[in-house]
């Protein structure tokens, strides 16, 4: 077979062509490509240097510090701990025009004194001072400095801890001998109770719920302080008096536990038997109902000194 001239010209026309298109391109102006989701910087997140949170310089530590226990006690059940959104559904902060849009803390203000009506709820006003919003302002900003790619949240320099000890141990011995002293005593049960529940919140939980001189408290050796603590007496008609730890009680029926182990269950309808029940944590169950948050945190840091 002979080749003609011609066709020499077009495959080597169409090998030349298809190098040609195989050959990497030359950068276009301006500078190299950058990859998608790396920014600026080259750091991955598609956010560079020029996102006004990471220009906008940061607060002090001590009052980026401050606001993150701030955050922690007011904020992280609504907006969650990541700034994401929390249990009770509050927006994500990260993504929040009120945030993004505020300079020196004039939006939070705005927002907390008169509370905010939102696709998932209503946010109340809140009576913070003025410090303590815009410490917590600066901490979000912190946050949002360091905020990766959208929908990642931002990598924490240390991991979160919540602190609980933001109360006035003042206030909080003051509240104690008015509503504890009765049944509690600094130099008595709860003496060194601080030394024996080291941890905050964990001191926190244990005197809410009834149990800093029981269970974990240095008290009663009880293994179940929640079912120890109700005693019921059940007098029959024409009978002696019972009493043992409450199992079941209704309308119909009252069942108890002796120290034997034995139960016993009486009929109440109709008068057939008298019933006395001794909760010992009544009062903490009626405390539950009244306590303030600001109550709770400084008895929380009142106690915390009792070492």
């Amino acid at each position: 077979m002979t080749t003609t001239p011609l066709t020499v010209c077009v495959v080597i026309g169409a090998g030349t062509m298809a190098a040609a298109l195989q050959e990497p391109q030359p950068p276009a102006v301006g500078g190299p490509q950058q990859g998608r989701g790396q920014g600026a910087d080259g750091r991955q997140g598609g956010r560079g240097p020029n996102f006004a949170q990471q220009q906008r310089p940061l607060a002090d530590p001590a009052v980026i510090d401050r606001g993150r226990a701030l955050y922690g006690v007011n904020c992280t059940a609504c907006h969650g701990v990541d700034l994401r959104g929390g249990d009770q559904g509050g927006p994500n902060l990260l993504r929040s025009a009120v945030v993004l849009t505020d300079q020196k803390g004039e939006n939070f203000l705005a927002v907390v004194r008169s509370g905010q009506q939102g696709p998932t709820g209503t946010m109340p006003a809140f009576q913070l001072p003025d410090g303590d919003v815009v410490a917590i302002a600066e901490y979000v900003h912190s946050v949002l400095a360091r905020a990766g790619r959208q929908g990642r949240p931002p990598e924490a320099d240390r991991p979160f801890e919540l602190n609980v000890l933001v109360g006035d141990p003042s206030a909080g011995a003051a509240y104690f001998g008015k509503a504890c002293s009765r049944c509690h005593s600094a130099t008595g049960d709860l003496k060194g109770i601080a030394a024996r529940v080291p941890d905050p919140r964990a001191l926190q939980n244990l005197w809410v719920a009834g149990r800093a001189g029981g269970r974990g408290g240095g008290g009663d050796d009880d293994d179940n302080a929640t079912t120890t603590a109700i005693k019921v007496t059940v007098t029959p008609r024409g009978g002696g008096a019972v009493t043992g730890r409450l199992v079941r009680i209704d309308d119909f029926t009252v069942t108890l536990m002796l120290d034997d182990g034995a139960r016993r269950t009486f009929r109440r309808e109709g008068g057939e038997a008298k019933v006395e029940i001794h909760d010992r944590l009544e009062p903490h169950r009626r405390l539950a109902s009244e306590l303030t948050d600001r109550d709770m945190h400084d008895v929380t840091a009142y106690l915390a000194t009792l070492k």
